[in-house]
């Protein structure tokens, strides 16, 4: 079906024309007239599928029958990436018309979106948790608001912005259309489109099956030998853009630095950067001038490019939904796009949670050169990978490829991470909220705690001598000492303490 035939303004008609986008995708061609019937629509469409062009479109078709004026329609989104990427696609189909466009979200100057709500703007999109701020400060009017979008929303849930987006909703008016989208359909989103969708039509296209353009397969390898087996892969295959999934942030920066350092044009994207640096890897990563990104499932949201040629899941996703979430990354607007994921023994469970909601086995791959025996780092079992959720402050452990341990958590708000081995070299701490790190360790302990940024008190309750290396989080402030015998600090000074005693606190220079 070609997009002509929706008729619509000639001004949105031109900017399509600028764009190149001539033929409608199933959910356009299914979806678009109830949006132009003024109907609430529930859309559910893997990503991929063109379902931002099923309200970009009908919203501007909308708006250019009344004279330009407040705000009008107001999308919500799950992240800042998301929607700066939904503003642009308003702001080139919509270039030829008079209306104005905005984002807000956090991490950026709020004053500059003040000044720019104040100019004027129809087109408001918006992450929950800035939206919300500017609602308190007054300083924007959804009082006029009718069309509002609620964009992805099974991610809304995932990143807890459900009590959010309720918030909101009850401040925009009660008569307005409702669009809802998501690529799946969870509890709790169906109750969310119970709550805001009134006698809605719904369209789904392509939920629980990969993209027909998308061919995948599954590569069996132990975890320690995942880093070079992508580096194989991507020696022996032809790729375009490439786009590779971890579980953690930790892990994506990881791996990112290791590919770089094997001279490939590769740079990993995660919630630890600021949004200037997460714009300019994007902008990098679009224009072609980094090839291979490597991102978690959360910082990749709203990357819509239609050169990934390949998408690597170097950790399997956690849901079969998630599943055909990721690999619908690459395969879009009709091209083709192949998908590969790495599964370790333990990831069995999953892969066949995600066979069975698929209908069919999916394909074993093996590189035919590559050395699938090579041993795991001397001293260390083969597997030490304990996959644990992102929500609840579960650890996952694993073994470098140089053989180094590091034990790293999803959670952002983990607060304690406990050694209690013999000789602990490598003090963890890496995340950057952690705060505390307790060793009740005997004999002899080194510690270099204090990786985190926030990682600000030490407690050693180790028997013996106890040598103190901290303070490189730069907020290391305090060190609390039961150890009887000495305890060297870093200025080389001994301080004796009775046994039993506490030492004085200290504050680190």
């Amino acid at each position: 079906m070609d997009l002509s035939s929706f008729k619509f303004n000639p001004r949105i008609a031109e900017g399509i024309r600028r764009q190149g986008y001539t033929e409608a995708t199933p959910i356009q061609e299914k979806a678009i007239p109830h949006v132009l019937e003024g109907n609430d629509v529930l859309c559910l469409a893997q990503t991929g599928t063109g379902k931002t062009a099923v309200f970009v479109l009908p919203i501007l078709e909308h708006l250019l029958k009344k004279r330009p004026g407040p705000v009008r329609a107001l999308i919500l989104s799950p992240t800042r990436e998301l929607a700066e990427q939904t503003r642009e696609f308003f702001t080139a189909l919509g270039s030829a018309t008079p209306l104005g466009f905005t984002s807000i979200y956090g991490g950026t100057n709020i004053n500059k979106q003040i000044n720019r709500l104040k100019n004027g703007v129809e087109v408001v999109v918006a992450c929950p948790g800035r939206l919300l701020d500017h609602m308190n400060r007054g300083t924007i009017d959804l009082s006029e608001v009718e069309i509002l979008v609620i964009d992805e929303a099974d991610r809304m849930l995932d990143m807890g912005f459900i009590p959010d987006v309720r918030k909101i909703v009850k401040k925009v008016p009660r008569d307005r259309q409702t669009l809802l989208f998501s690529a799946t359909m969870p509890d709790d989103v169906r109750q969310l489109a119970q709550e805001v969708l009134w006698d809605p039509v719904t369209v789904e296209v392509a939920h629980s099956k990969p993209a027909h353009t998308v061919a995948h397969a599954i590569y069996p390898v132990e975890h320690y030998l995942k880093t070079s087996l992508l580096k194989e892969i991507l020696k022996m295959t032809d790729t375009g853009s490439v786009l590779v999934f971890t579980r953690t942030k930790h892990r994506a920066r990881r791996v990112g630095n290791q590919l770089s350092r094997s001279g490939y044009d590769a740079a990993s994207l995660h919630g630890d950067m600021g949004q200037g640096a997460r714009q300019d890897t994007l902008k990098k990563f679009k224009s072609g001038k980094i090839q291979i990104l490597v991102a978690t499932d959360i910082a990749a949201r709203g990357i819509d490019i239609s050169t990934i040629s390949h998408v690597i899941n170097y950790d399997i996703p956690d849901t079969p939904d998630n599943y055909i979430h990721r690999i619908g990354r690459t395969g879009r607007a009709e091209r083709t796009g192949d998908a590969f994921t790495f599964v370790s023994h333990e990831d069995e469970r999953t892969v066949r949670a995600i066979e069975g909601v698929l209908g069919e086995e999916i394909e074993r791959r093996f590189m035919d050169k590559f050395d699938y025996s090579a041993p795991a780092p001397p001293g260390r079992p083969p597997q030490h990978y304990n996959k644990g959720g992102s929500r609840h402050g579960k650890q996952t452990s694993a073994v470098y490829n140089d053989g180094r341990r590091y034990t790293d958590s999803s959670s952002s708000q983990k607060r304690y991470a406990q050694g209690r081995t013999g000789q602990h070299r490598d003090g963890s701490g890496h995340g950057g909220h952690r705060r505390y790190q307790k060793n009740k360790s005997g004999g002899q302990h080194s510690n270099k705690g204090g990786h985190g940024g926030s990682n600000r008190h030490h407690q050693g309750s180790s028997g013996g001598h106890h040598k103190k290396h901290g303070g490189k989080g730069g907020q290391n402030r305090h060190h609390h000492n039961k150890s009887g015998g000495q305890q060297k600090n870093r200025s080389g000074q001994y301080h004796h303490h009775k046994k039993g005693g506490k030492g004085n606190r200290r504050r680190r220079k």
